[in-house]
């Protein structure tokens, strides 16, 4: 089972459905990940962009209030805070590299990192 990312026009992803696995053929349409998309557009008037749950293409799998990069043929998720800068990889980074351990979370308000088990 594939599924598909509903992109509008700003790529952003409003959309993710169940549909045809690539390697299946019907007539008129081709068994691959283009065809189905380009099928999917035609039908719903949306770009479509296959995406995967084991995050085999385009990253990592979309999800609704992803963004889609054309150039890079990547989805990337919604920026968690203001202050946080995509790296190159296209991850989200934080100001400061989170602490070693766990029970961490960022403040914002703060810039700092607060960590749970300490409150």
């Amino acid at each position: 089972m594939a599924h598909y990312a509903w992109l509008n026009q700003n790529n952003l992803v409003v959309n993710v459905t169940v549909g045809v696995d690539e390697n299946v053929i019907q007539q008129g349409i081709g068994g691959s990940s283009e065809a189905w998309e380009a099928f999917y557009s035609n039908v719903t008037g949306y770009t479509i962009k296959r995406t995967s749950y084991n995050n085999n293409i385009r990253k990592q799998y979309a999800g609704i209030g992803y963004s889609y990069d054309p150039v890079a043929d990547v989805f990337i998720a919604p920026q968690p805070y203001a202050s946080w800068s995509l790296d190159n990889d296209f991850n989200w980074q934080p100001p400061t590299p989170i602490p070693d351990g766990r029970g961490w979370y960022w403040n914002e308000a703060e810039q700092v990192w607060l960590n749970a088990t300490e409150l």
